[in-house]
């Protein structure tokens, strides 16, 4: 245990998160999601939602502020403009580490883009569309 840092962080994680570089992707996806089939490397998660994932990687990670969509979700099939209820808490918790909201990739574009993520967070989440890209920030001095 280390304080200060959120406990469902677990070693593997902490080093993808530390190994990561400036626009480096972080995938924090629903349990619904192939994971499995896309991910390079894969931390599982199977009892915790996302997020509480994404709180956690928050209170450590900066947000790349040099691209204009630093955070992505998965648009709703047959309906992009819907928002679900795991959006509308993603959008909660962004505002709260004062983040702007999150830009939406239709399906197959956010499968190719996680494809390419540095990690993917594979969590216990039910809700469909619990998804979310993130693009790591640097740490200023």
């Amino acid at each position: 245990m280390l304080r200060g840092i959120p406990p469902l962080l677990t070693p593997d994680l902490l080093h993808a998160l530390a190994a990561m570089g400036h626009g480096d992707r972080i995938a924090i996806v629903d349990a619904n999601f192939p994971a499995a089939a896309l991910a390079q490397r894969l931390v599982e998660l199977p009892g915790v939602d996302a997020s509480a994932v994404l709180e956690a990687v928050l209170t450590l990670m900066p947000l790349d502020d040099f691209i204009p969509d630093p955070a992505c979700v998965m648009q709703v099939v047959g309906d992009p403009h819907e928002v679900p209820d795991a959006v509308r808490d993603f959008t909660t918790i962004l505002a709260r580490h004062r983040a702007g909201g999150p830009t939406g990739l239709e399906r197959h574009a956010f499968y190719r883009t996680t494809e390419n993520a540095f990690v993917v967070v594979r969590t216990g989440e039910r809700r469909l569309y619990g998804n979310i890209l993130l693009s790591k920030g640097v740490i200023r001095p």
